[in-house]
């Protein structure tokens, strides 16, 4: 294509919907490196060190939409140390100094002060989206600035983030020229937030779709907000707490959803009192998609009582409250069902005794489009395992959690090496893999030989030396992320073969057999990798003896080089 003129193979690039397609044409030639750099107008950064922000800049200076993610997943288990890293502010005044066009900003898992938040607003009055997911260290202040200074955004959506409240006036600084909001969602904030202010604002923004409101939202205020939105296809509810039955917002709340009949997605139900429960039976018949794992007030016959209306349902995250009995109901009812995922009702691990492997089974019986799964359990068996991979050979994802990891199998006391190894061998498409149970080293060489799309595994308390880490290194050849916990893997397992690492975006080993040796020899070998090692502070000193075991390493391939903003527990070899 050298003899098309450049303005034809940009166009060309336009259809290239993966960021790994554009990289990958970008190294064809210097010309269509020269075309795709100037083309590209979304970036995603999987890692806030693997490049600094002023080389992501020059190389693309007319981003639109830039996607950075901080910390390692790990942090939302509390298992990276407070004050590891991630923070915003170099890409921030990187782009706010150099990307001029940008429209959207996404950041997950990073320090965001409300310094940032404030310079972002000022800096790009136009900007459209704003995206903060599992972030940490701002305030409602910055909320302020952004619905101050952003007079044309479209969308602000606040994910799981930890916010300091200082008072509930942010919403009443959209101004009311603020008429383009298209999603809202602050479901995670905790503290009040002014209800007028919010019926105003949802009244003068006549193209909202997606609205996700916080726990504090009074079902008056609800009832009002849908009043003046009908045309909501997503919506996150309020408490839904029921403090008279003979109120009259209880009685409006069932007026105004049987006019709400574009919802196809609901979320948040705190508190939600199961009389209220029966006025989103008006809807319920054209969700499809339905998030119940915040509503831990709703026992397990009113949650399948709400199931069972809900026949087009492709999405459901609940609680372990419903069920075996409660699940199979939904596998006769949720025919077109693609995601599933179970969530305990007491994060404490001991949970509810009544979800085992028999309510994954009935699933996987009854929806046959199931391609991804989320599933926490007491128990499971490898028969189990065998039929759901005959049952649902289209899984993506398949993630298991037994709230005892080094669980047997309870009907055989054997391992669970042949139900996983089914599970792979089955599931030609398999993505992303997060195995439970007893395991031995025999289903890490299943996962080598069948699992050859693999790019993601998470795992812990499994194996039984280091031929099984080395299995699934030499086997999983789009392997990505491996994340290893409390398993006997140590140095020879993390040499076998050093060059993979560099294929992948980063390895994760926490209270395994690696010794700071071993880290030693890894990072002289690879020297465009960042190896991490991270103990508890009191260790962290010039004492720590090469053959002392570490207890966290960390990873990840970079062209920035060592970090500059480490703190004293994480040593950078």
């Amino acid at each position: 294509m050298t003899y098309f003129p450049e303005e034809v193979v940009e166009h060309i690039f336009d259809f290239l919907g993966s960021h790994g397609d554009r990289n990958n044409v970008s190294t064809v030639c210097k010309a269509w490196y020269r075309i795709e750099r100037l083309s590209r107008r979304r970036v995603f950064i999987g890692n806030c060190y693997s490049v600094r922000p002023e080389r992501m800049a020059e190389r693309f200076p007319r981003l639109r939409s830039l996607f950075v993610k901080g910390k390692h997943h790990f942090a939302d288990f509390n298992l990276v140390p407070p004050g590891w890293g991630g923070y915003a502010h170099l890409w921030i005044e990187t782009v706010a100094r150099e990307c001029p066009c940008l429209e959207e900003l996404q950041l997950k898992r990073m320090v965001v002060t409300d310094d940032n938040l404030e310079l972002l607003a000022r800096s790009f009055p136009n900007l459209k989206a704003l995206v903060l997911i599992s972030c940490e260290g701002f305030s409602t202040d910055g909320l302020a600035a952004i619905a101050t200074h952003c007079r044309v955004l479209r969308e602000l959506d606040l994910q799981e983030n930890e916010v300091e409240d200082r008072g509930s006036q942010w919403l009443s600084c959209f101004p009311d020229s603020c008429t383009s909001l298209v999603s809202l969602n602050f479901a995670c904030l905790k503290g009040e937030v002014n209800a007028g202010a919010l019926e105003r604002l949802v009244a003068r923004c006549p193209n909202l779709k997606s609205l996700r409101l916080n726990r504090t939202v009074s079902m008056e205020t609800l009832a009002k907000v849908l009043a003046r939105a009908p045309q909501l296809v997503d919506l996150g509810t309020g408490s839904l707490m029921l403090t008279d039955r003979r109120s009259e917002s209880y009685h409006k709340i069932f007026d105004i959803f049987h006019k709400c009949k574009s919802l196809r997605s609901m979320s948040g139900f705190w508190n939600a009192a199961p009389r209220c429960l029966l006025a989103l039976y008006q809807v319920c018949l054209n969700l499809t998609s339905l998030n119940l794992s915040y509503a831990p007030s709703i026992q397990g016959s009113d949650l399948i009582k709400l199931v069972r209306q809900c026949t087009k349902l492709q999405k459901l995250w609940i609680l372990d409250s419903i069920g075996d009995k409660g699940l199979a109901v939904v596998a006769s009812t949720c025919k077109d069902l693609q995601e599933l995922r179970v969530f305990p009702t007491d994060l404490s691990g001991t949970g509810n005794a009544d979800v085992t492997e028999d309510g994954l089974v009935s699933i996987s019986s009854g929806c046959k489009k199931l391609n991804s799964v989320l599933y926490f359990c007491h128990q499971m068996t490898n028969a189990a395992l065998i039929t759901i991979a005959k049952n649902c050979p289209h899984f993506t994802r398949f993630r298991l959690c037994i709230l005892d990891p080094r669980k047997p199998d309870p009907s055989t006391n054997e391992p669970l090496d042949e139900g996983f190894g089914a599970i792979v061998q089955s599931c030609k498409n398999l993505r992303r893999l997060s195995l439970s149970g007893l395991l031995t080293d025999k289903v890490f060489l299943y996962i080598g030989m069948y699992a050859a799309r693999l790019e993601m595994l998470s795992l812990a308390f499994a194996g039984e030396s280091d031929k099984a880490m080395v299995y699934v290194l030499n086997g999983c050849k789009n392997l990505r992320k491996l994340e290893i916990m409390d398993s006997p893997f140590g140095d020879a397992a993390l040499l076998e073969d050093v060059g993979k690492y560099e294929t992948m975006r980063s390895l994760w080993m926490s209270s395994c057999d690696v010794t700071l040796a071993g880290c030693k020899v890894l990072a002289a070998k690879m020297p465009r990798l960042n190896v991490e090692i991270m103990n508890q502070k009191d260790e962290m000193d010039e004492n720590l003896t090469d053959t002392q075991k570490v207890e966290k390493l960390y990873v990840y391939r970079t062209v920035a080089g060592p970090r500059n903003d480490a703190p004293d527990f994480v040593w950078t070899l």
